[in-house]
């Protein structure tokens, strides 16, 4: 017969939310105790299950990160990425829940597709995996998806979104928000108004001209959001609007904000620290939609993110075959991995220069988006009786980024050979190790 009993893990002297060191004692997938170090002692019956230790000292514990944008590319693109590949490079990085976008092969706009996907993760083990729904059928922008049946489906999706195309029909819109309300959904927009960026290749300026390539300009980001504030405040439904990039779409947030539309954002790793002078290269490593955008906006990004403007940090882990990316720019695929280095570039642009704590570490990268997308059981705080869902880093340790070395499928990282804050110690899912000595642990599951 097979022990399926859980070993208990004795975290010993970590920071929680950089905090006095405490010893805590993960068991049954929960905290079980927390204590001064060197308190805590274990009873068991069984001596067979002796507990885990593990030596944080200098480790600062996080709850378990939650990412609501990650590209998984399964069913259709497994070349790119798999459920189970892209979850284990997810517990590198300290995660421990993913939320699927659908922009899969066949889309994920029915309860099958999005009930295989939610299988999928749970059977990989590495963290959970929250399905997002199509709002579109086929992402066509033209009839709604099965947004009651992806609900009521065993994965209950929350969040929908037709990612990577802008739903830009405002009665389709609409009517999507006015739906979702019956179960408190959220639409998450992917704001780009086509008609302004017909064979865009990066930021519209100075810069696209001189190089000669097409630009993408801010205020076809902006158009939208404010569009889609208009309507959410009319239907008073949810929208959350991804991977915001310009100043002016952070102004338009806070002034919805502020006469209390239910609205939130996001902002990616790479908008936070990249901008679109690294296009004069023309690598293709580069090329993101969003594109990159000019210094003032990845200092307003900064200031919004680290005043609550911007509620979340969120990867939109977009991963590549090398062939789609070791072309000529025009012919390049839009997007960038980022779940193993995007806890390291929050530290590198938001903790090192004072605008964020660990708390709102925690905050913008675990609790926010837990509550977004009300994902059961995570973005929960490290207390007594809580799911033990933990990430412990080590602030002070840098490491080397080698794409050879990435847990991905794909190697399209635009750090490769950068230093970096922050190495992710270990990840426990429910107090099960995934990730221990920044390995991940074999038969995670």
């Amino acid at each position: 017969m097979t022990d399926t009993r859980q070993r208990p893990v004795l975290i010993r002297g970590a920071a929680v939310l950089g905090a006095e060191p405490v010893d805590l004692l993960l068991a049954d997938g929960r905290i079980e105790k927390i204590g001064e170090p060197g308190t805590l002692a274990v009873d068991l019956d069984d001596q067979d299950l002796t507990p885990l230790e593990v030596d944080a000292a200098g480790l600062i514990a996080l709850p378990g990160l939650v990412d609501l944008h990650t590209h998984l590319r399964e069913p259709g693109r497994e070349d790119a990425e798999t459920v189970a590949s892209g979850t284990r490079a997810a517990a590198l990085g300290g995660f421990t829940a993913v939320h699927a976008m659908a922009n899969t092969d066949p889309v994920a706009d029915t309860a099958g597709v999005v009930e295989q996907v939610w299988r999928l993760g749970h059977a990989a083990g590495w963290c959970d995996v929250q399905p997002i729904g199509a709002v579109t059928v086929g992402l066509k922008g033209q009839h709604l998806a099965e947004l009651g049946a992806m609900a009521t489906s065993a994965a209950q999706v929350r969040v929908f979104s037709d990612d990577g195309i802008c739903v830009h029909d405002p009665a389709l819109m609409r009517r999507a928000l006015e739906y979702v309300k019956a179960f408190d959904g959220v639409i998450a927009q992917h704001a780009q108004e086509p008609r302004l960026t017909v064979g865009a290749q990066m930021n519209e300026g100075p810069l696209s001209g001189r190089l000669g390539l097409t630009g993408w300009p801010a205020v076809a980001e902006e158009a939208i959001i404010a569009r889609d504030i208009l309507l959410a405040q009319h239907v008073g439904s949810r929208l959350h609007i991804c991977h915001l990039s310009t100043a002016g779409s952070v102004e338009l947030v806070r002034l919805a904000k502020s006469r209390g539309v239910a609205v939130t954002a996001e902002v990616t790793p790479h908008h936070l620290l990249l901008t679109e002078a690294l296009a004069d290269s023309y690598d293709p490593i580069y090329k993101v939609n969003p594109p990159l955008r000019r210094p003032e906006d990845v200092a307003e990004l900064r200031a919004a993110l680290a005043d609550g403007t911007i509620d979340i940090v969120a990867t939109d882990h977009a991963p590549h075959p090398v062939e789609d990316k070791d072309c000529e720019w025009a012919a390049a695929a839009m997007g960038m991995i980022g779940l193993e280095t995007a806890l390291s570039i929050v530290i590198e642009t938001m903790v090192r220069p004072g605008l964020l704590d660990w708390a709102g570490v925690a905050d913008r990268m675990s609790y926010a988006p837990a509550a977004i997308s009300g994902i059961p059981g995570q973005g929960r705080p490290l207390a007594v009786g809580e799911p033990a869902n933990v990430t412990l880093v080590d602030p002070e340790a840098d490491w080397t980024v080698d794409p050879r070395l990435t847990a991905s499928r794909s190697r399209n990282t635009p750090y490769r050979g950068m230093t970096l804050p922050g190495v992710v110690r270990a990840t426990f899912l429910r107090g099960r190790p995934t990730v221990l000595d920044s390995s991940p642990v074999v038969g995670a599951k």
